[in-house]
């Protein structure tokens, strides 16, 4: 289960590029949370868009809105479910994430006014279907690569 949201000024994102974006940073998380492109993996995958005015967001200490039309300012959190998410996977997805993400603007590459946070959430503290969600329950799916799978048990210790 992941959660990425876009916070992004009004106006920012067309509909089309959050189309865009939908799939693409879904698929941004799921090649290395699951270890492959699997389709069937996409339903654990929630993207929010959420606008702010220009009043409402700032960089470098000043309003967007008093800034110019040029200023840009988006921050992009990806939220997941405790597994293997080492170091060099957590940037392998940050990295996959300012790529889709300045694809679907049109650019060369990312902004550097374009922030990704990346949030792990202790297993035992995710919810959903009326309990407490764990990783462990979502390897037997078949989407996961054996190799995934085995990363994800011995990054939480069984």
């Amino acid at each position: 289960m992941t959660v990425i949201t876009v916070n992004s000024p009004k106006g920012r994102l067309s509909p089309e590029q959050r189309r865009t974006l939908a799939r693409t940073l879904t698929d941004a998380v799921l090649v290395p949370e699951v270890g492959r492109f699997a389709p069937a993996a996409r339903v654990g995958f929630q993207v929010h868009f959420t606008e702010r005015e220009p009043d409402m967001m700032a960089i470098g200490g000043q309003l967007l809105a008093d800034a110019g039309p040029d200023a840009d300012a988006m921050v992009i959190d990806v939220t997941v479910m405790d597994g293997d998410w080492r170091r060099d996977v957590r940037a392998e997805v940050i990295g996959r994430v300012l790529a889709a993400l300045a694809d679907a603007c049109g650019l060369p590459e990312p902004s550097p006014a374009w922030w990704v946070t990346f949030r792990v959430i202790d297993e035992g503290s995710w919810g959903s279907r009326g309990t407490v969600l764990s990783m462990l329950s979502l390897l037997d799916t078949g989407v996961f690569t054996e190799e995934k799978a085995q990363a994800v048990r011995t990054a939480l210790g069984t």
